[in-house]
């Protein structure tokens, strides 16, 4: 992967410095011609003005001077000159090999000259057998016509000048490449290195290393970030399946119990049906009672496996009007146990939480509540602002805390930390209850985003918690009572 990066790297460099330096290239093919060609064209025009005394009094051919200016000029630049007369009969030549007195009145550029006007061009020569440049101009003596100075030069002198400069742009080139191709590597390095290592424990955690995790301190951000987002989900992976064996352990062991009291039943009831219906009776309904509870057991392993799930979507739920709901459904059997029950809530409050959570979380609550309060004793309930200090990770707006409070005999410091484990019961407490209530509590809350805790109450009793993310910028810790309903045994203050 490395070595394709770097071919990719300067593939891509190659490409810009062809599509810069091809233009270019030819960018200064032109220049060059046309430089060529405006310094052919002063250096006529200056010629013309030297032999402009000499055209005009017909000792051109003998003007010794003017020869040596030209062969030197031949000599110094390899240009080839040619001055003719008014006439395009040629009067002085810097080629030895041509002597004055031909006509060139028949060149087209000659021509021109004669006719005043300055003549460039390319052209190819039939007597030198190549192509040549061209500057042709009238020499004027006031506004008359008394000859002209043409220059050639070869077109391919325009090539070679040209080829130095392009063999300076291609070194320029190779330098650049074999540097991109050098950065091209260190950065390679750099690259592949975290996602050779990212790629490795991803091969060990599909391998069944469940406890591998990958650096996430090495590389480009988009990388750390990539290796911070598989460490999450490795841990969450290992989460889940310590979970799943948790509970697998759990429940195998908690369902073993009523499975075996319930088979105990009925063989016993089958020993007995025909010498004592009677007893079988009894086994057979003592069968049932077992059936019931391993039903209840069964219900409460299902709750807590969706609530293990975790991806069940937020909703936006009042908390407040399900708080008076579910109060309001719990005070015949408070009145019954001869209880009080009190509802302190605002008119509203939205909070993010899984659908159907905090109906659960806060029928555990109270159930519990139940259980643990004396006759004659009080619950509360209230829907309250959760503390700003350590509920950052509920968002920017906090969150909404429902309590349920009891006068019960509270529990020991020791059992509150293990009272939301699965299968967990005070010491003491009757064993008709599953022991996974609390534990599903802790699951849903977590899954809304909140948190569910537990805590003794200075004056007797436990404080049930459970914060959610406020859906909205806050709630009033202001009760305004709505409705009131009380008797002599219990009581439900709704606000």
């Amino acid at each position: 992967m490395r070595w394709r990066l770097v071919a990719v790297f300067v593939g891509i460099t190659v490409v810009v410095l062809a599509a810069h330096d091809v233009p270019l290239a030819h960018h200064l093919q032109q220049v060059e011609r046309d430089r060529l060609l405006t310094g052919l064209q002063r250096d006529a025009f200056m010629m013309g003005g030297r032999a402009e005394q000499a055209l005009e009094n017909g000792t051109a051919r003998v003007d010794a001077a003017l020869q040596e200016l030209i062969n030197g000029y031949r000599a110094s630049t390899n240009g080839r000159v040619v001055i003719t007369d008014r006439r395009g009969i040629a009067a002085a030549i810097s080629d030895e090999e041509i002597s004055a007195g031909v006509d060139y009145s028949t060149r087209p550029e000659i021509a021109q000259a004669l006719a005043g006007d300055p003549a460039t061009g390319e052209r190819g020569s039939t007597t030198l057998g190549f192509r040549l440049l061209y500057v042709a101009v009238p020499v004027l003596s006031g506004e008359e016509v008394v000859g002209t100075v043409r220059i050639t030069y070869p077109a391919a002198e325009v090539g070679r000048r040209v080829s130095a400069r392009v063999r300076g742009l291609a070194m320029v080139a190779l330098i650049s490449i074999v540097t991109a191709a050098a950065a091209a590597l260190v950065l390679a390095g750099a690259w592949t290195r975290p996602i050779r290592r990212l790629r490795g424990a991803t091969e060990r955690l599909a391998g069944g290393d469940l406890a591998v995790t990958a650096p996430a301190d090495d590389g480009p951000p988009e990388i750390r970030r990539l290796a911070e987002a598989f460490n999450t989900m490795s841990r969450r992976i290992r989460d889940l399946v310590d979970g799943q064996r948790a509970f697998a352990g759990d429940a195998s062991h908690q369902l073993r119990t009523p499975l075996t009291a319930l088979r105990l039943r009925l063989d016993q009831a089958a020993e007995m049906i025909d010498t004592d219906p009677a007893a079988a009776r009894l086994r057979i309904e003592a069968a049932g009672s077992e059936t019931e509870r391993l039903q209840h057991l069964v219900d409460g392993l299902l709750a807590l496996a969706r609530a293990d799930g975790g991806t069940e979507p937020l909703d936006t739920v009042d908390v407040a009007a399900i708080a008076r709901e579910r109060t309001a459904i719990w005070l015949p059997l408070a009145e019954e146990q001869q209880i009080q029950l009190h509802l302190s809530a605002p008119e509203r409050a939205e909070v993010f939480a899984v659908r159907g959570a905090v109906e659960q979380i806060i029928d555990n609550f109270i159930d519990n509540a139940l259980a643990a309060t004396p006759t004659f004793g009080t619950i509360s309930v209230s829907v309250e602002s959760a503390p700003r200090d350590g509920t950052e990770h509920l968002g920017p707006h906090g969150g909404v805390a429902v309590h349920v409070r009891d006068t019960g005999p509270g529990m020991p410091e020791e059992q509150l930390s293990q009272a939301f484990h699965r299968f967990w019961r005070a010491s003491g407490s009757a064993t008709t209850g599953s022991g996974l209530g609390l534990a599903i509590v802790d699951q849903l809350a977590r899954a809304s985003g909140g948190a569910a805790s537990l805590a003794n109450r200075p004056e007797g009793g436990i404080d049930a918690a459970v914060v959610f993310p406020n859906a909205t910028t806050g709630v009033s810790d202001r009760a305004r009572p709505s409705r009131s309903q009380t008797s002599n045994t219990a009581s439900v203050e709704l606000r």
